[in-house]
């Protein structure tokens, strides 16, 4: 993957989500208006972490490269380069993949 030019404030990350399942378990072809929307995707930016009250700034608990889950319908879709991209809070990611 190239460079990203985007760099995410506070306690934010960019997450690149997985593609959508093609196929059910069964082998039955989905069209893409049956696709559900990937709620998986790999980390590619990651804030600085969030401004504390003591002026610190908080430990970020994921990194780039992580594989990580998320809520169905968290963050803010984005376009990057023709490529999707979804900006979540560090709050809004509720696994990472290990």
């Amino acid at each position: 993957m190239a460079k990203l030019n985007l760099r995410p404030l506070d306690d934010r990350v960019v997450v690149q989500p997985s593609e959508a399942e093609e196929t059910t378990a069964g082998g039955i072809v989905l069209p893409d208006s049956a696709k559900e929307k990937p709620q998986r995707g790999t980390i590619v930016a990651v804030g600085p972490g969030k401004l504390l009250d003591s002026g610190s700034r908080g430990e970020m608990s994921v990194g780039v490269g992580d594989t990580v889950i998320y809520g169905k319908y968290g963050g803010s879709d984005i376009e990057v380069d023709g490529q999707e991209m979804k900006i979540l809070r560090e709050s809004d990611i509720l696994a990472k993949v290990l």
